[in-house]
Protein backbone atom coordinates (compact mmCIF):
# COMPACT_ATOMS: atom_id res chain seq x y z
CA UNK A 1 0.00 0.00 0.00
CA UNK A 2 3.22 2.49 0.38
CA UNK A 3 4.53 2.26 -2.73
CA UNK A 4 0.55 3.39 -3.76
CA UNK A 5 0.76 6.20 -2.44
CA UNK A 6 4.75 7.06 -3.36
CA UNK A 7 3.60 6.61 -6.85
CA UNK A 8 0.73 8.57 -6.69
CA UNK A 9 2.47 11.55 -5.51
CA UNK A 10 4.64 11.12 -8.22
CA UNK A 11 2.07 10.85 -10.44
CA UNK A 12 1.14 14.67 -8.68
CA UNK A 13 4.22 16.54 -8.83
CA UNK A 14 5.65 15.90 -12.45
CA UNK A 15 5.22 17.81 -15.09
CA UNK A 16 3.85 15.85 -18.29
CA UNK A 17 2.87 16.61 -21.51
CA UNK A 18 0.48 13.72 -20.32
CA UNK A 19 -1.70 16.04 -18.33
CA UNK A 20 -3.30 12.45 -18.41
CA UNK A 21 -1.26 10.85 -15.59
CA UNK A 22 -2.16 13.58 -13.53
CA UNK A 23 -6.29 13.73 -14.18
CA UNK A 24 -5.89 9.88 -13.82
CA UNK A 25 -4.24 10.52 -10.11
CA UNK A 26 -6.75 12.96 -9.70
CA UNK A 27 -10.42 10.54 -10.28
CA UNK A 28 -7.88 7.86 -8.86
CA UNK A 29 -8.04 9.86 -5.28
CA UNK A 30 -11.88 10.44 -6.12
CA UNK A 31 -12.80 7.36 -6.82
CA UNK A 32 -13.41 7.60 -10.24
CA UNK A 33 -11.64 4.20 -11.10
CA UNK A 34 -12.92 3.56 -14.40
CA UNK A 35 -11.93 7.20 -15.46
CA UNK A 36 -8.83 6.51 -14.00
CA UNK A 37 -7.99 3.10 -15.91
CA UNK A 38 -8.67 5.25 -19.14
CA UNK A 39 -7.08 7.73 -18.61
CA UNK A 40 -3.61 6.00 -17.60
CA UNK A 41 -4.07 3.18 -20.34
CA UNK A 42 -4.15 5.93 -22.68
CA UNK A 43 -1.05 8.00 -20.66
CA UNK A 44 0.44 4.40 -21.48
CA UNK A 45 -0.18 3.82 -24.80
CA UNK A 46 1.40 7.30 -25.51
CA UNK A 47 4.55 5.80 -23.72
CA UNK A 48 4.56 7.49 -20.31
CA UNK A 49 6.38 5.09 -18.15
CA UNK A 50 3.99 6.65 -15.09
CA UNK A 51 0.55 5.97 -16.79
CA UNK A 52 2.09 2.18 -16.93
CA UNK A 53 3.00 2.09 -13.43
CA UNK A 54 0.21 3.79 -12.18
CA UNK A 55 -1.73 0.61 -14.52
CA UNK A 56 0.42 -1.97 -12.66
CA UNK A 57 -1.50 -0.25 -9.38
CA UNK A 58 -4.68 -0.95 -10.44
CA UNK A 59 -3.94 -4.64 -11.40
CA UNK A 60 -1.66 -5.45 -8.66
CA UNK A 61 -4.46 -4.39 -6.30
CA UNK A 62 -7.31 -5.06 -7.80
CA UNK A 63 -8.67 -1.71 -7.55
CA UNK A 64 -11.69 -0.92 -10.63
CA UNK A 65 -10.47 -3.91 -12.34
CA UNK A 66 -10.49 -7.62 -11.58
CA UNK A 67 -7.08 -8.47 -9.88
CA UNK A 68 -4.82 -9.84 -12.19
CA UNK A 69 -0.75 -10.03 -11.32
CA UNK A 70 0.33 -10.74 -15.01
CA UNK A 71 -1.29 -7.91 -16.27
CA UNK A 72 0.31 -5.80 -13.75
CA UNK A 73 3.62 -7.42 -14.46
CA UNK A 74 3.30 -6.44 -17.75
CA UNK A 75 2.42 -3.21 -17.00
CA UNK A 76 5.20 -2.95 -14.04
CA UNK A 77 7.79 -3.67 -16.75
CA UNK A 78 6.97 -0.88 -19.13
CA UNK A 79 7.11 1.42 -16.62
CA UNK A 80 10.53 -0.40 -15.38
CA UNK A 81 11.57 -0.27 -19.37
CA UNK A 82 10.60 3.46 -19.36
CA UNK A 83 12.88 4.73 -16.54
CA UNK A 84 10.47 4.13 -13.64
CA UNK A 85 12.84 3.25 -10.54
CA UNK A 86 9.24 1.93 -8.36
CA UNK A 87 8.25 0.05 -11.10
CA UNK A 88 11.40 -1.98 -11.30
CA UNK A 89 10.94 -2.03 -7.86
CA UNK A 90 7.71 -3.94 -7.69
CA UNK A 91 8.46 -5.82 -10.36
CA UNK A 92 11.12 -7.28 -8.44
CA UNK A 93 8.17 -8.13 -5.70
CA UNK A 94 5.90 -9.96 -8.25
CA UNK A 95 8.97 -12.02 -9.24
CA UNK A 96 10.56 -12.69 -5.85
CA UNK A 97 6.65 -13.50 -4.95
CA UNK A 98 5.74 -15.37 -8.06
CA UNK A 99 2.89 -13.58 -8.80
CA UNK A 100 1.77 -13.44 -12.43
CA UNK A 101 6.04 -14.21 -13.32
CA UNK A 102 7.56 -17.45 -12.52
CA UNK A 103 9.35 -16.77 -9.20
CA UNK A 104 12.70 -15.57 -9.59
CA UNK A 105 15.09 -14.41 -7.15
CA UNK A 106 17.87 -13.62 -9.43
CA UNK A 107 15.49 -11.65 -11.65
CA UNK A 108 13.96 -9.68 -8.48
CA UNK A 109 17.75 -9.16 -7.84
CA UNK A 110 18.48 -7.69 -11.22
CA UNK A 111 15.18 -5.53 -10.75
CA UNK A 112 15.74 -3.90 -7.20
CA UNK A 113 19.28 -2.91 -8.55
CA UNK A 114 17.60 -1.01 -11.00
CA UNK A 115 15.27 0.27 -8.86
CA UNK A 116 17.84 1.20 -5.92
CA UNK A 117 20.07 2.70 -8.68
CA UNK A 118 17.41 4.43 -9.42
CA UNK A 119 16.64 6.15 -6.28
CA UNK A 120 14.12 3.66 -4.48
CA UNK A 121 14.87 2.83 -1.28
CA UNK A 122 12.76 0.25 -0.89
CA UNK A 123 14.88 -1.65 -3.64
CA UNK A 124 17.60 -0.92 -2.04
CA UNK A 125 16.26 -2.50 1.29
CA UNK A 126 14.98 -5.54 -0.63
CA UNK A 127 17.84 -6.00 -2.44
CA UNK A 128 19.60 -6.08 1.10
CA UNK A 129 17.29 -8.46 2.58
CA UNK A 130 18.67 -10.60 -0.55
CA UNK A 131 21.72 -10.45 0.25
CA UNK A 132 21.75 -11.07 3.81
CA UNK A 133 19.89 -14.17 3.19
CA UNK A 134 21.22 -15.54 0.23
CA UNK A 135 18.75 -15.60 -2.48
CA UNK A 136 19.52 -15.11 -5.88
CA UNK A 137 22.84 -13.72 -4.97
CA UNK A 138 25.71 -14.50 -3.11
CA UNK A 139 25.35 -14.30 0.42
CA UNK A 140 27.28 -11.15 1.22
CA UNK A 141 26.67 -9.64 4.77
CA UNK A 142 28.98 -6.19 3.82
CA UNK A 143 26.98 -5.80 0.68
CA UNK A 144 23.64 -6.04 2.75
CA UNK A 145 25.12 -3.81 5.41
CA UNK A 146 25.57 -0.98 2.59
CA UNK A 147 22.23 -1.78 1.00
CA UNK A 148 20.58 -1.56 3.94
CA UNK A 149 22.18 2.04 4.84
CA UNK A 150 21.27 3.15 1.75
CA UNK A 151 17.57 2.49 2.26
CA UNK A 152 17.69 3.59 5.60
CA UNK A 153 19.43 7.13 4.84
CA UNK A 154 16.59 6.92 1.88
CA UNK A 155 13.70 7.20 4.45
CA UNK A 156 12.88 3.55 4.38
CA UNK A 157 12.46 2.71 8.22
CA UNK A 158 12.58 -1.20 7.46
CA UNK A 159 16.08 -0.78 6.38
CA UNK A 160 17.01 1.14 9.35
CA UNK A 161 15.72 -1.55 11.74
CA UNK A 162 17.24 -4.72 9.90
CA UNK A 163 20.80 -2.59 9.48
CA UNK A 164 20.00 -2.59 13.61
CA UNK A 165 20.11 -6.12 13.56
CA UNK A 166 23.40 -6.39 11.64
CA UNK A 167 24.77 -4.26 14.13
CA UNK A 168 23.86 -5.84 16.81
CA UNK A 169 24.97 -9.18 15.71
CA UNK A 170 28.33 -8.03 13.79
CA UNK A 171 27.29 -9.79 10.29
CA UNK A 172 28.76 -7.52 7.59
CA UNK A 173 29.87 -4.83 10.32
CA UNK A 174 31.47 -4.66 13.31
CA UNK A 175 29.28 -5.23 16.54
CA UNK A 176 28.02 -2.19 17.65
CA UNK A 177 25.19 -2.18 20.43
CA UNK A 178 25.00 1.41 20.11
CA UNK A 179 24.52 2.28 16.68
CA UNK A 180 22.14 -0.60 16.87
CA UNK A 181 19.85 0.94 19.34
CA UNK A 182 20.41 4.45 16.94
CA UNK A 183 18.91 2.19 13.88
CA UNK A 184 15.83 0.34 16.02
CA UNK A 185 15.15 3.54 17.67
CA UNK A 186 13.97 4.84 13.88
CA UNK A 187 12.34 1.75 12.81
CA UNK A 188 10.32 1.42 15.68
CA UNK A 189 9.40 4.99 15.53
CA UNK A 190 8.45 3.81 11.96
CA UNK A 191 6.10 1.31 13.55
CA UNK A 192 7.53 -1.78 13.55
CA UNK A 193 7.31 -3.69 15.68
CA UNK A 194 10.30 -6.40 16.05
CA UNK A 195 12.60 -2.94 16.28
CA UNK A 196 10.40 -1.47 19.21
CA UNK A 197 11.07 -5.24 21.05
CA UNK A 198 14.92 -5.25 20.12
CA UNK A 199 14.92 -1.49 21.81
CA UNK A 200 13.07 -3.20 24.71
CA UNK A 201 15.79 -5.86 25.01
CA UNK A 202 18.85 -3.54 24.41
CA UNK A 203 17.90 -1.11 27.70
CA UNK A 204 16.72 -4.37 29.61
CA UNK A 205 20.04 -5.89 29.59
CA UNK A 206 22.21 -2.47 28.87
CA UNK A 207 23.75 -3.05 25.24
CA UNK A 208 24.24 0.03 23.57
CA UNK A 209 22.46 2.36 26.42
CA UNK A 210 22.38 2.45 29.61
CA UNK A 211 20.55 -0.22 31.59
CA UNK A 212 16.85 0.85 32.14
CA UNK A 213 13.79 -1.55 32.94
CA UNK A 214 11.04 0.92 32.98
CA UNK A 215 12.24 2.19 29.04
CA UNK A 216 12.51 -1.54 28.63
CA UNK A 217 9.15 -1.97 29.32
CA UNK A 218 7.90 0.74 27.38
CA UNK A 219 9.67 -0.15 24.19
CA UNK A 220 8.18 -4.19 24.93
CA UNK A 221 4.95 -2.24 25.34
CA UNK A 222 5.16 -0.73 22.41
CA UNK A 223 6.07 -3.81 20.43
CA UNK A 224 2.98 -5.12 22.08
CA UNK A 225 0.72 -2.60 20.88
CA UNK A 226 1.90 -3.50 17.74
CA UNK A 227 0.63 -7.31 17.78
CA UNK A 228 4.52 -8.65 18.68
CA UNK A 229 3.93 -11.38 21.33
CA UNK A 230 7.18 -12.00 22.57
CA UNK A 231 6.85 -7.83 23.33
CA UNK A 232 3.35 -8.73 25.45
CA UNK A 233 4.93 -11.16 27.21
CA UNK A 234 8.82 -9.71 28.10
CA UNK A 235 5.91 -6.71 28.98
CA UNK A 236 4.42 -9.11 31.62
CA UNK A 237 7.98 -10.21 32.88
CA UNK A 238 8.81 -6.81 33.49
CA UNK A 239 5.56 -5.80 34.85
CA UNK A 240 5.60 -8.63 37.31
CA UNK A 241 9.17 -7.44 38.87
CA UNK A 242 7.66 -4.63 39.82
CA UNK A 243 8.81 -2.28 36.93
Amino acid sequence: MKRIFVLLAVLFSVGFSENLTKLGAEAYNNGDYQKTLDLWQKACDEGNALGCGGLGILYKNGIGVKQDYQKAAHFYQKACNGGEALGCGVLGTLYKNGQGVEQDYQKAAQLWQQACDGGDATGCFNLGVLYDKGQGVGQNYQKAAQLLQKACDGGEALGCGSLGFLYENGRGVKQDYKKAAQLHQKACDGGYAADCGSLGFLYEYGKGVRQNFSTAKEYYGKACDLDLQPGCDDYRKLNEKGY
